[in-house]
Formats: C-alpha cells, sequence, structure tokens
C-alpha cells in the first residue's frame, strides 16, 4: 500500500513580494519552480485566484500557491499589471470519476460536454482518464475529496508512480491539458 505521505506532496510554501514571489520546496522536478525559485512580475503572463489553489502562469508552466495567499496575490496583480484570469476547469472535469461521489448520467454528461467545449475529444478524454485512473484512485482513497481534485492532485499523484522522464513528460502534458481552451 502505497503511504499518504508518498502521494500528497503538498506545493511548497510562497512569499509574496513587491516585484517577485519566492517560492521555495517546490515539489514538481520539472515546473521552473523546482525546488526553488524567485519569479519575477515580468515572467508571470497572468494568475489565477478564483477557486481553489491560486496559480501563476507563465509561458511554459503553471506554479501553484496556496489559497491563504490570495489577496496578496490579488495586490501583487494590480501593482505589477498581471491579469487576473478565471479558474481552468479542464482538470477538475478530468478528474470526477475519481471524487469520493456520486453524480448522475446527467452531470456527467454536461462534464464531457464542457471538456468538448474546450477542444477535447471523447476518445482524447477517456485516454486521459485511462492513464490516471489507477492512480487517482489510490490518491483519493487516502484523501477521500469528495468536491474537487485538480491540478495540483494528479501531479502529486502520478509523481508517485513514474520515474523522472515518464513524469517530466507527464507534467508537459497536464500543463498543457490545464491551459487547453483557456487564453491567457
Amino acid at each position: 500500500m502505497i503511504s499518504f505521505k508518498k502521494l500528497y506532496c503538498g506545493i511548497g510554501k510562497s512569499e509574496i513580494n513587491q516585484h517577485e514571489i519566492c517560492i521555495t520546496g517546490y515539489p514538481f522536478k520539472p515546473s521552473i519552480a523546482f525546488p526553488n525559485k524567485n519569479i519575477k512580475a515580468s515572467e508571470i503572463d497572468a494568475i489565477s485566484i478564483d477557486f481553489g489553489t491560486c496559480k501563476i502562469l507563465t509561458q511554459n508552466d503553471i506554479i501553484f500557491v496556496s489559497a491563504e495567499n490570495k489577496e496578496r496575490l490579488k495586490k501583487f496583480s494590480l501593482e505589477n499589471n498581471i491579469k487576473l484570469i478565471p479558474h481552468s476547469w479542464n482538470w477538475d472535469w478530468l478528474l470526477e470519476p475519481y471524487l469520493d461521489t456520486e453524480f448522475t448520467t446527467i452531470n456527467t454528461q454536461k462534464t464531457t460536454q464542457k471538456l468538448l467545449a474546450n477542444g477535447f475529444s471523447e476518445t482524447k478524454i477517456q485516454e486521459i482518464r485511462t492513464e490516471i485512473a489507477s492512480q487517482m484512485y489510490k490518491y483519493n482513497s487516502l484523501l477521500w475529496e469528495w468536491c474537487s481534485l485538480g491540478l495540483a492532485d494528479v501531479l502529486s499523484a502520478m509523481r508517485a508512480k513514474y520515474n523522472d522522464k515518464k513524469f517530466t513528460a507527464f507534467y508537459k502534458k497536464a500543463i498543457e491539458i490545464e491551459k487547453q481552451g483557456t487564453s491567457h
């Protein structure tokens, strides 16, 4: 049995300064923030703070910041002229089958329609879910999340499964999936 500690790695710590965000202990090795990084405001394309874990979007990456920093990130974005964008729901929708919740057929169809509207095909949706299924069931059997799983969750779960090379490939794909159908 895989331990919770191996599956759940957290998102590190962040300090919001006037013109940069200092990230320490970031767990996702392919990220530009791993293991520590000072991210200048000029390197940030957008910030998402409206749901769950906050996200800093750069050209090729998404870095997580604790929701506790939501107000500081909002102020940082205003002071540094960085646009605030809505939450991307792609991973939340893709991960719905692994929540500790039962969904109706109608709900499942609505979720599929939302993914289709963001440019996913039914085949692609199935491919993604097949790749992550066993690991997400393990992950959520320890977490028991019934409301929402997202990008940070799938990265945490798959990080425990894959070696560095496979996780790097998955990480890049996961970031692309999160950004699909959105413009920032």
